[in-house]
This record gives C-alpha cells, sequence and structure tokens, in this order.
C-alpha cells in the first residue's frame, strides 16, 4: 500500500507508478490519499507499506529518504495580470491573496508563503479553506485569489484557471519530495517498488531489509 498527499495528475510520482506499472504487470501498487497524520498512522499500524510527502521531516520508528524535487507553480484566473507571463517571481506574489485547503499540501504550501514572503513583520494574505484543493482550483477561475500547486497537479485543467512557474533568485522554486517506511516491514514488494525508485532516480539509501 502507498500512501501520498499530493495529486498524482501529473509529475514524478505519476511517472514512477506508470513506469512501475508497465515493468511489473504482475504487481499492483494500491494507493491511498490522505493527510500526513493519516498515513504515519498508517506507516505505523503497518496498514501503508511507503509514504510520499512534501519534505524530509524526520519521524521517530520511520526511515525518512529524499526521493524529488517537484517545481512549484502559481494557479492563476486567465483574467489575472500575471497570467500574461511566462514565469512568476516571488516577489510579483505579494500582496495577493491566497487560496489553500486546511488538508495537505495546503499547510505545506501555507509554511512556504509565510516563508517567503513575510517581509518587515508583514506576512502575505493566506486564507485557509475547509475544501479540496480540487475544489479550491474548480473556483479560482471566478474569484480574485490565486493558489500554490505542486507540478504534480497540473496534470488536471479548470475553466478559466491556467498555471505559471514560479521563479525565486536561484531559478525555479522547488518542493522536495520524501519516502517513509518501516526498516522492519518485510514486504517484499515494498522492497522492490523502493528499489524501482532507487534505480529511476539514482538515489543511494538502502533499501534493504533492516532485522534486529
Amino acid at each position: 500500500m502507498l500512501g501520498h498527499n499530493s495529486s498524482v495528475a501529473a509529475g514524478n510520482l505519476r511517472a514512477t507508478l506508470m513506469s512501475w506499472h508497465e515493468a511489473h504487470p504482475d504487481v499492483e501498487v494500491e494507493c491511498i490519499e490522505a493527510n500526513r497524520s493519516v498515513l504515519l498512522a498508517g506507516l505505523d499500524t503497518g496498514e501503508i507499506d511507503v509514504a510520499i510527502l512534501m519534505g524530509a521531516a524526520s519521524h521517530n520508528g520511520f526511515r525518512c529518504e529524499p526521493l524529488w524535487s517537484e517545481r512549484m507553480l502559481v494557479a492563476l484566473p486567465v483574467s489575472h495580470p500575471l497570467a500574461e507571463r511566462d514565469v512568476v517571481h516571488w516577489t510579483d506574489l505579494r500582496g495577493e491573496r491566497f487560496l489553500l485547503p486546511v488538508g495537505d499540501p495546503g499547510p505545506e504550501m501555507r509554511d512556504m508563503l509565510l516563508g517567503r514572503l513575510s517581509v518587515s513583520g508583514a506576512k502575505p494574505d493566506i486564507r485557509m479553506h475547509r475544501s479540496s484543493r480540487e475544489t479550491i482550483l474548480s473556483i479560482l477561475g471566478g474569484s480574485s485569489g490565486v493558489s500554490i500547486v505542486c507540478e504534480g497537479s497540473t496534470g488536471a485543467h479548470y475553466p478559466e484557471v491556467i498555471y505559471r512557474p514560479i521563479h525565486g533568485e536561484q531559478g525555479p522554486a522547488l518542493a522536495g519530495c520524501s519516502g517513509y517506511w518501516r526498516d522492519d516491514n518485510s514486504n517484499p514488494a515494498m522492497r522492490r517498488f523502493l528499489g524501482f525508485i532507487k534505480t529511476r532516480y539514482a538515489l543511494s539509501f538502502d533499501s534493504s531489509l533492516k532485522t534486529q
């Protein structure tokens, strides 16, 4: 069982799952999308074998290894002045009203915005909604706000909404994704899947079973 808290409409997670299915059609990877706390609890009970989450926060009892990075984009109504640009910089977003979901990955997006756009004590205008990211993007085209999404969300299209990549001083804004699993999980399919990710992205973590 694979847990994730981000969209698989596009991006590396979708590409990984598609490549895995092509290479191993006999081994189905069942996915569950939920908030970080639910997925980590599932790891603890053994219901979930691997969780792929934004960020790289360590948790007692779980392995945490960085997997890949994805671009961050701003979702804009097509009528927004920034929609005419090919690239949007963080500084262009000061003064905007951000609409984000209370559920994942909304809190990570909020923290990123607070870190990037807080200036001289002034914080960005962030509205957290008790709606899914899909609902927020579905109504964004008729609003005066904008939203922030990972590259994985850009495979889905919404009326009157476009995506523009965000750049900072060092180039494209990126968000890292990490894998979490229990070292004592002996599920052979999970070990194969971790090895597949390791090879696909040329990573160096040890995916072998750790025994006491």
